[in-house]
């Protein structure tokens, strides 16, 4: 049965629908009101405040703290400053993706890690010969993530310090209303927004002052089902919806490397050895067999499909996860779009998918599966560079 996150007793008591999910043993909020709509324009013009203390976080101390973290991930940690975070994912040693996260240098020798799944027992497989301590705080700590373009302002009218200072991935200690809490200018929605990290215990009284200075800005609580809206505009990638952790797949071809996730950009592989060094290496020389891309479904096409049926258009009002097949123009599969959503701010139909690397070109037109009172037809869909939204306030 899952338990409750620290932010539970208040939560519990906004939240009318009584629509809350599994996410990670805990009870999570799907949305507060009976329809996900007004959370989401919350999101994008406005603010909203969502419980994101499900995610697992390890904290990673001694003095070797970095060059052991450098070598179970993607990217040279050695080189990141206190204060700063960085994205990135961690591999099994033929490169496929075993999870993402960040990772925050909280100061020397101490860093924090945030995981979509349990990475407790990966990372103390290769602890032997470092010094160091891996200690999971998950229930330790609560986390709120504040996302939208009125987060910055709500956030200097309750916390210490410079917020409007705090750069983009960047992290600062601070207080609201006395209240302890670590700030970092992260989160998952693809707009300006930050992350809040406090002691569990003081997680209710955090939460309730933040809802207090929020309201002159008609910021809301926010669910799992608007932000999940937002996360397929910002083309983000979510670990068991768009690819599948390593350790999970039944078949190689499952399996994902971060060049065919498009995080190839996190690769740091010209350095002291980590684990899936050498498959990564000749993967980029040889090249990847799949590509991460944006799809735009055509609204005109899928309009007229349904008129065939005597029908308005019918698509699922939050983001889906079920997979949908992607075809070349001869009819043949060349892939599959493994989320999307309709993007209320684009005006789009949009979908995230893996293609065969020829046809993964910007322009290209492809065809994508539609189902129409049992029968699977097909729409022309566009490729789409992610992410698809990106304000300039999201870094600025």
């Amino acid at each position: 049965m899952p338990i409750a996150t620290p932010f539970h007793p208040v939560t519990s008591s906004l939240c009318k629908s009584m629509r809350w999910k599994d996410w990670a043993g805990y009870h999570a909020v799907c949305t507060y009101e009976p329809n996900h709509d007004g959370e989401y324009f919350a999101f994008r013009h406005s603010a909203g405040l969502i419980d994101v203390s499900p995610l697992f976080k390890y904290d990673v101390t001694g003095p070797d703290a970095a060059r052991f973290l450098a070598r179970v991930t993607v990217r040279d940690i050695t080189k990141l400053k206190p204060g700063r975070m960085t994205y990135l994912c961690w591999c099994d040693d033929d490169g496929k993706v075993i999870d993402d996260g960040a990772i925050v240098c909280i100061g020397p020798n101490h860093y924090r890690i945030t995981a979509a799944e349990p990475s407790f027992a990966w990372f103390r497989k290769f602890d032997r010969g470092y010094n160091i301590h891996i200690e999971d705080v998950s229930s330790n700590i609560g986390a709120l993530s504040l996302q939208g373009p009125k987060a910055r302002e709500i956030l200097a009218s309750c916390a210490e310090g410079d917020v409007a200072g705090l750069k983009f991935f960047g992290m600062m200690p601070t207080k609201i209303g006395g209240i302890d809490i670590l700030l970092s200018r992260t989160g998952y929605t693809g707009d300006l927004g930050y992350e809040i990290w406090v002691d569990a215990e003081r997680a209710v009284p955090l939460y309730e002052k933040l809802l207090a200075a929020g309201k002159s800005y008609s910021m809301l609580p926010a669910g799992l089902d608007a932000m999940d809206v937002t996360r397929v505009e910002a083309g983000f990638i979510m670990n068991g919806v768009d690819y599948y952790s390593a350790h999970h797949c039944m078949t190689e071809e499952r399996k994902s490397s971060p060049y065919e996730l498009g995080l190839g950009w996190t690769i740091e592989a010209d350095r002291a050895p980590f684990v899936g060094q050498a498959a990564l290496k000749k993967e980029k020389e040889k090249g990847s067999e799949w590509q991460l891309v944006g799809l735009d479904v055509d609204w005109v096409e899928t309009e007229n499909l349904f008129n065939e049926y005597g029908l308005p258009p019918e698509i699922c009002s939050k983001a889906w996860r079920d997979g949908r097949p992607v075809y070349d123009l001869t009819g043949h599969w060349i892939g599959m779009a493994t989320s999307g959503a309709w993007s209320p701010i684009l005006k789009k139909n949009l979908a995230i998918a893996q293609v065969k690397t020829p046809f993964a070109k910007e322009g290209a037109k492809l065809r994508f599966e539609m189902t129409v009172e049992y029968r699977r037809h097909t729409v022309t869909a566009t490729v789409m560079k992610t992410p698809f939204f990106n304000p300039p306030r999201k870094r600025s």
